[in-house]
Parts: C-alpha cells; sequence; structure tokens
C-alpha cells in the first residue's frame, strides 16, 4: 500500500538525517529562525550586565524566536505542499483525523484573495464558516480567518471591487460574535473574552469604513460599456448569474435599465437557479396577464436556494482523499487523475470535516 508520507512515523512531513539522528524538517522559515537567534545572541555579548549561561540563553532564544511569530501572525504559515489529505478516522498507518482549521491553513486563503476566479469562493466559505463553525476552528486557524479577512477588507477599500459581498460577510460575522460574546460561558471560546471583544470592534470598525466607502467615478478615454450595441449589451446582460448585479448595471444608464427589465432575461435567470416544477407551483401574473418573471425570481429566492457559480473552486480526489486547488496540484497515484477529480463548494468544503 504506498504511504502519501515520506515517513510512516509522521506523515506528511519531510525528514532530515543529522549526526544526531532524524529530524522533522519544519516549512516555518528555519533561516528566519537562525537570525533571530544570531541576533539573540549578539544582543547577549554586547549587553555586560546580563549575563546567560548555558541553558538559560537557550530559552532566551526560543522566547524571543516564539514572541517574533505570535506578533508577525500575517506571515505564520508557510506550507510549500498546497493540499491536505482529508483522514477522517485513525488507521494503522494514519493516526487522527483532519481537522477544518488545518485545512484552512494549510490551502492558503490568504494568497487565493489575489485571484479573481477565487475571490467569490473564498468569500463564501469565509461567511460559511462565521455563521456556524468559527468556534470549531483553533486558536492558530482563528487568527489566520481574521488576517485573511483584515487582508480582503484592505483590498476591497483599495480597488472598490466587490464592496457588497464583504459587506454580507462581515453583517454574518458581527451578529455571531455578538451572540458568542453575550452568551459567554455556555460555549466554549478559545482565547480570553476581550481578545474577542477586540475583534469585535475591529469587524465594526471596518463595517464604517466600508459604509463611508466613495467609489469615484471613472474617466476613460477608450471605449465603456455603454459604447456598444444594443444587442452586444444585451448580451453581456444575459451572462450574469447574480440578479443583485444585473439591478446595480441597470441602475447606471437609461439604456441599460431598461435592458436589465427585460422579462426574458429575468425568465433565464428563473431557469437557471430553479427546476420548472418549483417557478410553476409560484407563477406571478402581472395586470397584463403576463408572467411576471423577476417578481417571481426573487419569491422563489426566499424558499429555494439559487445556483453557486465560481470561477475556480477546491477539488478533491477520491483516489487519494486530497483537496487542493487546479494550479497546485496534489501526488495522485491514480492512472486517470482527472476522472478522480471533483469540484468542492463551499458547503461541501464544511461537510467534509463533520465527524
Amino acid at each position: 500500500m504506498p504511504f502519501l508520507g515520506q515517513d510512516w512515523r509522521s506523515p506528511g512531513w519531510s525528514w532530515i538525517k543529522t549526526e544526531d539522528g532524524w529530524k522533522r524538517f519544519e516549512y516555518l522559515n528555519h533561516k528566519l529562525g537562525d537570525n533571530i537567534n544570531e541576533l539573540t545572541l549578539e544582543e547577549l555579548d554586547n549587553d555586560k550586565e546580563n549575563i546567560y549561561v548555558g541553558d538559560v540563553c537557550e530559552v532566551a532564544a526560543k522566547k524571543r524566536k516564539k514572541d517574533f511569530f505570535n506578533n508577525n501572525t500575517k506571515s505564520q504559515f508557510f506550507f510549500q505542499e498546497r493540499w491536505i489529505y482529508v483522514q477522517k478516522e485513525s488507521t494503522r498507518e494514519r493516526h487522527g483525523y483532519c481537522t477544518l482549521g488545518e485545512a484552512f491553513n494549510r490551502l492558503d486563503f490568504s494568497s487565493a484573495i489575489q485571484d479573481v476566479r477565487r475571490f467569490n469562493y473564498v468569500i463564501k466559505l469565509l461567511q460559511l464558516i462565521a455563521k456556524s463553525q468559527l468556534t470549531s476552528l483553533s486558536g492558530a486557524a482563528q487568527k489566520n480567518y481574521f488576517n485573511v479577512l483584515e487582508k480582503i477588507v484592505r483590498k476591497v477599500l483599495d480597488d472598490h471591487h466587490n464592496p457588497r459581498l464583504i459587506k454580507a460577510l462581515l453583517n454574518d460575522l458581527s451578529s455571531t460574535l455578538c451572540i458568542l460574546i453575550r452568551e459567554v460561558g455556555k460555549c466554549v471560546l478559545i482565547g480570553n473574552i476581550n481578545i474577542w471583544v477586540c475583534r469585535l470592534e475591529t469587524i465594526l470598525n471596518w463595517q464604517q469604513q466600508l459604509n463611508n466607502l466613495q467609489i469615484p467615478k471613472q474617466v476613460s478615454n477608450g471605449m465603456t460599456l455603454s459604447d456598444l450595441p444594443l444587442h452586444m449589451q444585451n448580451n453581456i446582460l444575459f451572462k450574469f448569474s447574480d440578479a443583485c448585479d444585473i439591478i446595480s448595471l441597470g441602475q447606471t444608464t437609461p439604456t441599460l435599465h431598461m435592458l436589465s427589465e427585460d422579462r426574458q432575461l429575468w425568465k433565464k435567470l428563473c431557469q437557471f437557479h430553479f427546476a420548472e416544477k418549483q417557478f410553476c407551483r409560484h407563477l406571478i401574473l402581472s395586470e397584463k396577464g403576463h408572467v411576471d418573471w423577476k417578481l417571481m425570481f426573487f419569491t422563489l429566492q426566499k424558499y429555494y436556494p439559487v445556483k453557486e457559480q465560481y470561477g475556480d473552486t477546491l477539488q478533491f480526489c477520491r483516489h487519494c482523499s486530497i483537496l487542493f486547488w487546479n494550479d497546485s496540484g496534489h501526488p495522485c497515484t491514480a492512472n486517470d487523475p482527472d476522472s478522480c477529480l471533483t469540484p468542492v463548494s463551499p458547503q461541501h468544503f464544511i461537510d467534509l470535516f463533520k465527524f
């Protein structure tokens, strides 16, 4: 039976042979750690008032290194391999199981938000975690979660893209934190209560900044969307799958407003998101006796979930039980790896770690 790890004693880690025996190779930036040790020893040599010897010197170096990484959490997680083996039970070869927090740390969501194809996917995943899984994350994973969230907020404030999505995420997260803080003692919180209060204050501050966000009018000398022929503008609108985006675009110009009210456009949207049996149960007729597809879409949205569409998602290999991003790949042992892949929706990602 092939092993995914390079050593049966600790699968998934690399081992190096030294004079004292085999030692596990740390993916954390070891060069940085060496520099910290050298800096500590140099300071000790210059400071004649404090004389450390033996173990005391080593403890001081370790404490300095620990404090550095605790204070610099944005660069805390460095993994060469951006995939994770999803293990749900212990076997003779593997002991323990994989947690949601471990997967969140390993899959590099901090870099994923820079990819426009993955941005909506990461936002939705953070939103689901905020609603139901926040307390299940480890302390390190919670720290990483809020670091990723801060990067998203800074990105939106800088480039003014997708403020609606991050506002919805912060609203759900602030509601969850208010409940957790109010019911402290009834649920298990990792860390001091003051840390959670500070996080809530930070989120409220972000919400205030986003509410005050003013998107400047873009001045372009080139061709704009309004310069295109009507049939091309109409074709672009028919590619949209988000009703809020259609409404927002229709508010920009009178021409786009007329196109965004097209009955065929909303009919296509209903047929894309809902089954025929579903919208047949909720037929809404206008005064002229025609089906009001726009009103029907928002009515159906209250009863049934809409389809989720993302430019890029995580992939799960059924043969190897590995979760990974498409561009990073994974060490697959199947004869036809592509036939074993399954796209993972944000909800499916959460369900993978429910035991």
